[in-house]
């Protein structure tokens, strides 16, 4: 393998550091606790465990969380209320809505729901259309948009000037982090189940992110020599020698594609542990501008 890799886990502990001294210094000089509320709506498992993982970190860092469950019966009248409700709370500076929500439900208005400064995941529609504009900045962006953004920085990649290819259109990661992309002038391309080409497209990239969730997907003729390769996918593949019977892999075929980037992201490990680093960041950066810091 030639690509370097980059360690998802290892920045993300480093951030978990650095926001510790952040917290401690918070509650030390203005007596403020940062503090987050999740709120799940019915019983996705998958979504269940995203939220514990949430509050583990938040304790690990010493911010304040408080998770509130809803029944997938919930309706939209008790979800926005409950919103509300975190909306007025002085001891809350970020809220969580863990998406997806059941399809009863309307998701714009939940999103919308939320206070702004308090949209630590950055899904509200101002701060997505701010996001989208040129001359604007959210108060928040998304998070594992911000991670992935947050990695090409920490390994020193440049992105000012260079082309970069996002393979994926979704709300949650492809287009936000596009739009971040565009804002540190990148030169952006997305493709979708409609570009034509594909292959032809992504080898003009510089810097590739990769987040369609199609296994193992681009294979090494996809990319040029010393790409930059941010894979988010995550998928399962059967394997009988791995304990749960499967393992993780993304949508880049790692070993081949790792033989002529410059920089790759594993799966697991890469982008993943990210996420939530991001997310505790934002909730700090709420707590900050409570107190007058930001």
């Amino acid at each position: 393998m030639s690509a370097y890799l980059i360690d998802g886990k290892a920045i993300a502990n480093t951030i978990q550091d650095e926001l510790v001294v952040e917290v401690q210094a918070l509650k030390e000089t203005h007596g403020l606790v940062p503090g987050l509320a999740t709120v799940l709506v019915g019983d996705n498992v998958a979504s269940q465990t995203y939220v514990r993982m949430k509050r583990k970190r938040c304790a690990d860092v010493g911010i304040y969380s408080v998770g509130h469950e809803l029944s997938k019966e919930a309706t939209q009248e008790e979800v926005e209320a409950l919103v509300r409700s975190l909306n007025a709370d002085p001891a809350i500076h970020g809220i969580l809505v863990q998406l997806p929500l059941p399809r009863h439900l309307d998701e714009e208005a939940v999103l919308s729901t939320v206070a702004l400064q308090k949209d630590v995941d950055g899904f509200h529609p101002v701060n997505i259309g701010r996001l989208a504009m040129k001359g604007r900045d959210p108060l928040f962006a998304p998070a594992t948009p911000s991670g992935i953004i947050e990695l090409l920085d920490r390994v020193g990649a440049p992105i000012e000037g260079k082309q970069a290819v996002v393979l994926g259109r979704s709300n949650i990661v492809g287009l936000p982090v596009s739009m971040l992309l565009l804002k540190r002038n990148a030169t952006i391309t997305i493709c979708h189940s409609r570009t034509q080409d594909l292959p032809a497209v992504t080898r003009q990239a510089d810097i590739l992110i990769a987040a369609v969730g199609r296994t193992e997907m681009v294979k090494r003729d996809w990319v040029k020599p010393g790409v930059v390769v941010i894979d988010v996918g995550i998928n399962r593949v059967d394997d009988p020698e791995a304990k749960r019977g499967y393992r993780l892999v993304g949508d880049v075929a790692f070993d081949e594609v790792a033989e002529v980037a410059s920089w790759i992201t594993p799966v697991p490990g890469g982008v993943g542990p990210m996420t939530i680093a991001m997310l505790l960041k934002n909730t700090v950066t709420a707590a900050k501008r409570v107190a007058g810091l930001l």
